[in-house]
C-alpha cells in the first residue's frame, strides 16, 4: 500500500514524464524518435561495413576503394544539407507532420538500395537518402517537441533526439558485427513503416495550426498534449494565453516594423550592423552562440570518432578487440545522452556545456599525448588506456555538446527579429518568426560541416598524425569552452514565447 501511494505520488509530481500532464508529451516524443532511432541504426550499420568493404571479407561482390570508402562515409553529409533544407522550406508552409511523414521514404530508400545492390553507386546514392533522413529530424523534430512540451520538461524530452540516435547507434554496431550483411535489411525497413504509421496517432502542433489560424484544431491539439479535459477553466486560460502571443506576433509578421529589430521597444536604435546582417544585440549574440555551439559539436571530432572509430583505435596502438571497444563506446553514448536528459531540465543547460568542453578537450589531449608516445615506446602494459580516454571522451561529449546541442539551438534565439541576409535566402521582405529559419540555417551548416570534416579527418591523420589532429580538435574544444564561460546564457525554465 505505502509502495502504492509513492508511486501516485511520483506519477502527480509536475516534473515527471509520466503525470497526467506530460504523458502524452513524452509518448509522443517517443513515437517521432523512432525516426532518429533508424537514422542511428543506419549510421552504426554501415561505420564496421565501411571497414569490412575494403578486406577479403567484403559481402559484396564487387571491389570498394578507399577513396570510395570515403564517399560512402561523407555523402551522409550532403544528404543531410537536403533533408535540413526541404525539412525548413516546407514545415512552416504545409506543417510539421507533413514533413515528418515525408521522412520516412527516404530511409526506406536507403534500405532498399542497401539490399538491392549492385555496384557502388547504390551505396553513394543510399548514403545520400539517409542523409537526407537524419538532416531533416534534425530541423523538425527539436521544433516539434519544443512546440508540444511544457517548459519544465522541454529539456528531457529535447534530449531525447540524441539519446534515441545513440540508441540506435549501438543496436546498429551490433547488428553488423553479428548478422550477415544481407540478413538485416528486409526486418530493419519495418521501422520506417511502423513510424509512418505512429505519425497518425497524435495531431499537429497548436503553434502551427494557431499560426494558420485554425484555432478549434489547435485547441484540440492543446488539450491532447496537455491532457486537459474540456471543462478545465484554467487550462482554457492557458490556451487564450498562447493563442494571444501567436495570434500578435502573426500580425506583427505582416508589416515592418523596426521596433523589432531590438530586444525592448525603448532599445530600437541600438542596432548592430554588420554587412550583409542588421540584427539586434541580442540576436547577435544568439548567433555566436548557435555559431559555437556548431563548431564544439563537429570540429572536437565526436561525429568523426563515431565514424572512424575503428579506425580510430586501430591508430591508438590499443591491445584490446576492436568490435568490444566500439561496443563500448556505443553504450557510453547512450548513457551520455541519459544522464543529459536527466540532468538538463535540473541543472540548466550551461553546467553541461561547460562541464563537457573542458573535460572532451582534456581528453583529446590526454589521447594525443598517448599516441604521441605510443608511436615512440612500447605502452602495450597500458594498452587499455585508449579505451578509457575515449570513453571518458565520448560520455562527456554526450552530456552537453551533443545531448543539449538541439535543445540550446531551439532556446537560444531571441523570439522575433530581422536578419538580412535570410532575407535573401528566404525571399521575404518583413520581420518573421525567426526560430524556424534560424535552427534550419544553422543545421544546414551544421551539414555541411559534417561532409567537411568527414572528409577532411582521416586526410589530417594520414598527413599530421592522429596526435597533432586531437591535439587541434582539443584547443578548438577549448576555446569554445572559454566561449560559453564568458558568455553563453543559461536558457533553462525559458518559455518559447520569451526566449
Amino acid at each position: 500500500a505505502a509502495m502504492t501511494v509513492k508511486l501516485s505520488s511520483l506519477f502527480e509530481h509536475p516534473n515527471c514524464l509520466l503525470s497526467v500532464r506530460n504523458r502524452h508529451q513524452f509518448l509522443v516524443t517517443l513515437l517521432v524518435n523512432i525516426a532518429t532511432f533508424s537514422h542511428g541504426l543506419g549510421v552504426g550499420w554501415m561505420s564496421p561495413v565501411m571497414r569490412d568493404l575494403q578486406t577479403d571479407q567484403s559481402p559484396l561482390t564487387f571491389t570498394v576503394l578507399v577513396e570510395q570508402v570515403s564517399w560512402i562515409g561523407s555523402l551522409v553529409g550532403i544528404g543531410s544539407v537536403m533533408g535540413n533544407l526541404l525539412a525548413g522550406t516546407l514545415m512552416d508552409r504545409i506543417g510539421r507532420k507533413l514533413v515528418m511523414f515525408g521522412i520516412a521514404i527516404p530511409y526506406t530508400i536507403f534500405w532498399c538500395l542497401i539490399y538491392f545492390v549492385q555496384s557502388v553507386e547504390f551505396l553513394y546514392v543510399g548514403r545520400l537518402m539517409a542523409g537526407m533522413t537524419g538532416g531533416a529530424c534534425y530541423v523538425v523534430l527539436p521544433t516539434f517537441i519544443a512546440e508540444i512540451a511544457d517548459t519544465n520538461v522541454r529539456g528531457r524530452l529535447g534530449s531525447i533526439i540524441l539519446l534515441s540516435v545513440n540508441t540506435g547507434v549501438l543496436v546498429g554496431y551490433i547488428v553488423s558485427t553479428s548478422v550477415n550483411y544481407f540478413a538485416a535489411p528486409p526486418f530493419i525497413i519495418a521501422l520506417p513503416v511502423c513510424y509512418f504509421i505512429c505519425n497518425f496517432l497524435f495531431p499537429e502542433t497548436p503553434h502551427h495550426l494557431i499560426r494558420k489560424g485554425k484555432i478549434e484544431e489547435a485547441e484540440r491539439s492543446f488539450r491532447f498534449y496537455k491532457s486537459i479535459k474540456k471543462d478545465d477553466i484554467k487550462a482554457e486560460s492557458e490556451f487564450e494565453d498562447l493563442k494571444f502571443h501567436l495570434t500578435k506576433e502573426s500580425q506583427k509578421d505582416k508589416s515592418f516594423d523596426y521596433r523589432d529589430f531590438s530586444e525592448s521597444r525603448s532599445e530600437f536604435p541600438k542596432l548592430l550592423l554588420t554587412g550583409f546582417f542588421a540584427v539586434t544585440k541580442p540576436a547577435f549574440k544568439a548567433y555566436g552562440s548557435a555559431a559555437a555551439l556548431l563548431i564544439c559539436n563537429q570540429f572536437s571530432a565526436s561525429f568523426c570518432i563515431t565514424t572512424y572509430l575503428s579506425d580510430v583505435f586501430a591508430a591508438s596502438h590499443t591491445t584490446l578487440n576492436l568490435s568490444m571497444c566500439t561496443i563500448i563506446i556505443g553504450v557510453l553514448q547512450i548513457v551520455g545522452n541519459y544522464v543529459t536528459t536527466l540532468l538538463c531540465d535540473k541543472y540548466g543547460r550551461r553546467i553541461l556545456m561547460l562541464t563537457s568542453t573542458s573535460g572532451a578537450a582534456i581528453c583529446l589531449l590526454a589521447f594525443g599525448c598517448f599516441t604521441y608516445y605510443a608511436a615512440r615506446h612500447d605502452l602495450s602494459l597500458i594498452g587499455w588506456l585508449p579505451l578509457v580516454i575515449l570513453s571518458f571522451y565520448v560520455f562527456l561529449c554526450n552530456i552537453g555538446m551533443v545531448g543539449c546541442l538541439f535543445v540550446i539551438l531551439v532556446e537560444v534565439f531571441p523570439a522575433k527579429v530581422c536578419l538580412g541576409i535570410l532575407y535573401a535566402i528566404c525571399s521575404v521582405t518583413s520581420c518573421f518568426q525567426i526560430r524556424s529559419v534560424a535552427v534550419s540555417t544553422f543545421v544546414v551548416i551544421l551539414s555541411s560541416t559534417v561532409f567537411l570534416t568527414l572528409k577532411i579527418f582521416p586526410i589530417c591523420m594520414d598527413v599530421w598524425g592522429i596526435s597533432a589532429t586531437m591535439w587541434g580538435c582539443s584547443g578548438i574544444t577549448f576555446a569554445c569552452f572559454v566561449y560559453f564561460f564568458f558568455l553563453l546564457e543559461e536558457t533553462k525554465g525559458k518559455s518559447l514565447l520569451e526566449a
